[in-house]
């Protein structure tokens, strides 16, 4: 389980990765192309080595998985799983919906997490059997009565393949039409405080959604597979990152059956 204290150090690497990015929004900086065309910029990885220059310091037996810089003590049973920006694309574009991402994971479980947006200075924190914040304040899901009545997100369309996008349109032909796109961790922050229902994404890896699960499910939703089992570690690979994100979890088999 997650300590006071890890908490503590999670809200410290977050502020370490704010104060990289936050001088740098909308301005100089280059980028390239990952081998999966998706873009990095020097932003990126300066946040992620801050915090991880942090980690390597005061929590030297605990692994680190990061998107920018990889694995290291892979064989420990803590690991820091980060995201530096989760969200590249709208940084790129000066959106400020894009949010730095940490996790700690428990022998495969997330079992705390951060959502970080540190131009607007929001900051969403979950940890399992404590209730999630919104900047220091418990936050809450919204009641979903019926799918017909829920608002659906997701961070695009061109993330689908053909058969999952085909998934996601019947979803969102039985919910209010109300579709939400763009936001990437930033939708579940949303949903955490009851401003959305539903958030369906597929490809996402370990560093996207590990941070997520805590504070969803700290402030009284779901997230799953699209199969409805539970988020861990071999999600990524076992399900090829299809989550699921419900502010209702009354609404899982309803949503799951409009899903085929």
């Amino acid at each position: 389980m997650a300590s006071a204290r890890d908490l503590v150090l999670a809200n410290r690497l977050a502020d370490a990765a704010g104060s990289v990015i936050r001088p740098l929004f909308r301005g100089d900086w280059s980028h390239e192309r990952k081998t999966d065309a998706s873009p990095v910029t020097e932003v990126d990885k300066a946040a992620e080595a801050a915090m991880r220059a942090i980690l390597e310091s005061e929590a030297p037996d605990d692994g680190i998985i990061g998107e920018e810089y990889g694995t290291s003590n892979e064989a420990a049973g803590r690991q820091w799983v980060l995201d530096p920006i989760d969200g590249t694309i709208s940084f790129m574009a000066g959106r400020p919906i894009f949010g730095t991402l940490i996790s700690l994971v428990q022998d495969g479980w997330p079992v705390l997490g951060i959502i970080d947006q540190p131009v607007a200075r929001e900051r969403w924190a979950g940890r399992i059997g404590q209730d999630t914040t919104f900047n220091g304040a418990p936050v809450r899901t919204r009641p979903c009565k019926s799918l017909s009545d829920a608002t659906l997100a997701s961070s695009g369309p061109q993330y689908f393949s053909d058969e999952d996008a085909g998934a996601f349109m019947s979803l969102a032909a039985q919910t209010s039409k109300i579709v939400v796109w763009g936001g990437d961790c930033y939708n579940y922050g949303l949903l955490a405080g009851g401003h959305l229902d539903i958030v369906c994404e597929a490809g996402l890896k370990l560093y996207d959604y590990a941070a997520l699960v805590p504070i969803v499910e700290g402030a009284g939703g779901l997230m799953a597979d699209w199969q409805g089992n539970p988020l861990d570690a071999d999600s990524a690979h076992s399900q090829g990152g299809r989550v699921l994100a419900l502010g209702d979890p009354a609404r899982l088999e309803d949503i799951l059956e409009a899903m085929g």
